[in-house]
């Protein structure tokens, strides 16, 4: 059930609605989305109450409007940053702040020491505990109005399976390397939880158009819990300023590709304008996932990495999350953590025992027992350590449930007693498991007495432990009082840390250990005990100089800052949606970048005499995808319509290629899926069908072999999509059409039409000089001259214009060869009554059939012909001619058509000295025309 609370837009902005009839409370500057500010549209809207924000909406709404500071930030998430509690006898909630809550610290943070004191923030998510349908509005105004939250209430049934189901026993084990080999490990792929996991993004989208301000606002969306939410906010607002970070790992792509619904999941994820990761490895198998499934490739700007998808920049953003600094040093500061690290010390370190820690969740991915097995191994190695080493395991209540988390538990459980039962003594207890819920405060306590902190997950998206100990460690004037040191002691602290966790990168000077490997473990905790102190001392020094620098504050402005830069130019591009459900995605354009009409080049085809056309062949005339590379015989006759093809290269020497083939034939042996192409001038190595990643890998080999050991022949070596070129040097498809462009121009015919298609790199060389061309105006072209770039597919060219795909292509020479028939047909109709009306002449001789239909002249006793086809409503019965020129003869008849049509369509034949043409047309519709002179 949705809430009636702000379903009415209507009402939100005219101030009505709610309980009671009270009021709305203002989100702050609220500006009223554009799509109902129109003067009579919201009741109550009075246009002269705020000048500056109807100033600001006509700015909006401008194309070319300037980038407007960041004023709002909606923040979605699972769960709202407040705890709700029932009151005493169950009259209505209360409501307070969660304090760990990272959206909170986010927003604090962010005001107290980042200069964003005046934005405001919105959250959007969902509650902890269960509200009746009938307490909605009221919960709902309250949320609003003390905490600036916007709840999504959820059906009990809906929330289990969106969140226990989908999330905890799809993605979240899938997302940690768990493959769903039996029901046991992880769950099956159940298409009811993927549909309750979409309904719910669907209803969390409902509650952030009900307060979004689309033009001004920007959406943070957090977790793996919202990643279908960019595609339902992308389809509403095609140009929403959108922001996703994934705080859990993101799987290479074999595992991800195991997920049935995979491609959604990516492209909805593709829909948002920036993406964040905690780590380079995260973003790395993000990325070959979309290089993998969806064929797209990503490149460097200036620093960012992006990927391009359909015309939009999608920014990928690294960094990984922080602490928040002035909530650790406020619990230090409080006398009741001054008393338990008091309390630590008597039970610790007055006995002359040194403290191991460590804190996990009570799940099967933080590597509680094989923390146990390295502690009871280190035992067992270094008896020295009996005695003075105690292990204190905190651990946090499971936040999923299920069988697994209770065999953790009890796995745990026995491993401890087996460990105390070993090496116990009657005043030592070397494994103390906490398997209650601590305050805050007794956790900071921990880390100020440990000697060493343990973090050994199997996998974990970050994990915050490492960097509170480290700010613990470094404590203040009362810990230090109470710890016994002095003003100019220097602090000293020890991490051994997993390398599958998102913060072992960022510690440098922890050790890192891989958690399967029991005995190195092992070792590790015996190095952080032994160490000397110095060592300790820089080491820590090195850890809290990073933590205190990027703290929470510090990675949610550099988000945000991103987020604004990579929203910059929307409003600068056209864009429309396509595509239907979850693979919606929204095509962003130049906007002098159109779709190229036919019938608007076919009308300038036809007023034009003097023309140029320069086509492309893979990709264009050819589907790239296409297993035969041979043009079909439809293609070849629609190109022949006008005349013959002429090779307008000189002949090339192309010995080089005895050098280049083996290189190439020894790469395509160990690529699989490569392929090479012998060309008439050059030669191609393709790994299209290949690994792209180890395709890309040997094709930057390859191209340095070829560099090598062609450095003194006359040729180039290419790297473009997917492909190595070799050719000659100074051969590339701009250069041809500088020629052509200047050969017309010495010969005085400027060209007043051009046609210029391509579809990949190597065009936009051609589509530049054309453009370039266009601009001189009459020093190159026909001052009316009539120029089309045209790219195949929308995405970023040179080119003005684009058409989707090869069969575009295909349609439009059929358009331009269909007015060449017409208009060889116009220039010839006027003469066929006038030969017809000599049809009593004796000397008809009949004409063997043919389905081609030729234009020419006789010149002495040769003539030339080229095709073109009649409309197909010429019908003639019967087919005579007038006598031809015969070998060695010269004609000197003087304007006398001579006209032949065909009844007969299946035939082959010849007329003089043409050639036969086969028939492939159906219905009576060949004339053959010479004049002859």
């Amino acid at each position: 059930m949705v809430s009636r609370s702000y379903s009415n837009l209507l009402e939100l902005a005219s101030g009505g609605g709610g309980g009671g009839g009270e009021p709305l409370p203002s989100l702050g500057r609220r500006r009223v989305p554009r799509v109902v500010t129109a003067s009579g549209i919201v009741p109550g809207l009075d246009a002269s109450d705020d000048d500056d924000d109807d100033a600001d909406a006509a700015s909006a709404a401008s194309d070319h409007s300037s980038h407007a500071p960041l004023e709002r930030v909606i923040i979605v998430a699972n769960q709202l940053p407040v705890r709700a509690a029932r009151r005493p006898g169950g009259a209505g909630w209360d409501f307070a702040w969660d304090e760990d809550s990272l959206l909170l610290q986010v927003k604090d943070s962010l005001r107290a020491h980042h200069g964003r004191g005046d934005v405001e923030f919105v959250y959007v998510g969902g509650l902890r505990d269960d509200v009746p349908p009938a307490e909605h509005d009221q919960v709902a105004h309250e949320l609003l109005e003390g905490f600036r939250c916007v709840p999504t209430f959820l059906p009990a049934d809906l929330r289990s399976r969106f969140y226990h189901g989908f999330c905890k026993q799809q993605l979240w084990p899938l997302f940690h390397y768990m493959l769903p080999l039996s029901p046991e490990l992880g769950g099956r792929f159940d298409r009811l939880l993927w549909q309750a996991y979409v309904s719910v993004n669907k209803i969390f989208a409902d509650k952030i158009l009900e307060v979004i301000s689309p033009d001004e606002d920007f959406v943070w969306v957090h977790d793996y819990h919202l990643m279908v939410l960019p595609t339902f906010l992308r389809k509403r607002f095609n140009r929403v300023k959108l922001g996703f970070f994934l705080h859990s790992p993101f799987p290479s792509s074999e595992i991800f590709k195991t997920l049935p619904v995979r491609e959604e999941l990516l492209r909805s994820l593709l829909n948002a304008d920036l993406i964040g990761f905690h780590t380079f490895d995260y973003a790395r198998h993000f990325l070959s996932c979309c290089s993998r499934m969806l064929g797209l490739k990503y490149e460097s700007q200036r620093g960012y990495i992006a990927l391009e998808y359909y015309g939009r920049t999608v920014t990928i953003k690294i960094l990984p999350v922080g602490v928040h600094l002035e909530q650790l040093q406020s619990v230090l500061n409080l006398p009741e953590t001054a008393v338990k690290v008091a309390e630590l010390l008597k039970q610790f370190n007055h006995q002359n025992r040194m403290l191991l820690l460590g804190v996990d969740d009570m799940d099967i991915f933080k590597g509680i027992s094989l923390k146990l097995l390295a502690f009871e191994q280190l035992l067992m190695q270094h008896p020295e350590w009996r005695g003075r080493v105690v292990l204190v395991q905190i651990a946090n209540p499971a936040r999923g449930k299920g069988k697994d988390v209770k065999e953790v538990q009890e796995e745990s459980d026995a491993m401890v007693k087996r460990i105390n039962d070993a090496f116990g003594q009657p005043d030592y207890q070397p494994v103390i498991l906490i398997d209650k819920p601590l305050q805050f405060y007794e956790r900071m306590a921990y880390y100020v007495v440990a000697e060493c902190c343990l973090v050994t997950a199997v996998r974990d998206g970050m994990n915050l432990i490492p960097y509170e100990y480290i700010i613990a460690r470094q404590g203040n004037e009362m810990i230090d009082r109470i710890l016994g040191l002095g003003p100019s002691s220097r602090k000293k602290s020890m991490l051994v840390v997993s390398e599958f966790i998102g913060c072992s990168p960022s510690l440098s000077g922890a050790i890192r250990v891989n958690p399967w490997n029991i005995d190195s473990v092992a070792d590790a905790m015996d190095s952080a005990l032994e160490m000397p102190e110095g060592e300790k001392v820089l080491r820590h020094e090195k850890h809290h100089r990073y933590v205190s620098t990027h703290d929470v504050g510090y990675w949610a402005n550099s988000f945000l800052q991103d987020l604004e830069r990579t929203c910059l130019d929307h409003n600068r591009r056209r864009c429309w949606g396509i595509g239907f459900g979850l693979k919606f995605r929204v095509v962003a354009l130049d906007p002098n970048f159109k779709k190229l009409a036919v019938e608007h080049l076919v009308s300038a085809y036809r007023r034009t005499t003097k023309r140029i056309i320069l086509l492309d062949y893979d990709g264009t005339l050819m589907p790239q995808t296409s297993f035969g590379k041979s043009p079909t015989s439809k293609t070849i006759d629609m190109l022949r319509r006008d005349a013959e093809w002429e090779t307008c290269v000189p002949v090339i020497d192309c010995s080089w290629k005895q050098i280049a083939e083996p290189v190439m034939k020894t790469y395509t042996e160990t690529t699989d899926g490569s392929t090479i192409e012998d060309k008439e001038t050059a030669i191609v190595w393709s790994y299209e069908d290949a690994d792209p990643d180890f395709g890309s890998c040997q094709a930057k080999e390859l191209h340095d072999h070829l560099e090598s050991v062609l450095s003194n022949e006359p040729v180039s070596v290419k790297a473009g999509l997917n492909h190595v070129e070799v050719k000659p040097q100074g051969v590339s498809k701009g250069l041809v059409a500088k020629r052509i462009l200047s050969t017309m121009q010495e010969r005085g015919d400027l060209p007043d039409f051009i046609l210029c298609v391509g579809d990949d790199r190597s065009d936009e060389d051609m589509f530049e000089v054309i453009m370039v061309a266009a601009a001189r105006g009459p020093s190159s072209l026909h001052p009316e001259a009539e120029v089309f770039a045209c790219t195949v597919g929308r995405k970023p060219s040179k080119a003005k214009y684009y058409l989707d795909d090869p069969a575009d292509i295909e349609r439009l020479i059929q358009g331009l060869a269909n007015v060449s028939d017409d208009q060889a047909y116009a220039a010839t109709a006027d003469t066929i009554p006038r030969f017809l009306s000599r049809s009593g002449s004796q000397d008809h001789r009949p004409v063997q059939p043919c389905c081609a239909v030729h234009t020419g002249r006789v010149v002495g006793a040769s003539m030339i012909f080229h095709p073109i086809p009649l409309p197909k409503d010429h019908v003639v019965d019967e087919a005579f001619c007038s006598p031809a020129a015969n070998d060695g003869e010269q004609q000197q008849w003087s304007g006398v058509e001579v006209v032949v049509a065909l009844a007969d369509p299946h035939g082959n034949g010849t007329v003089g000295a043409s050639k036969p043409y086969p028939c492939d047309r159906t219905g009576p519709r060949v004339l053959i025309v010479a004049s002859c002179r």
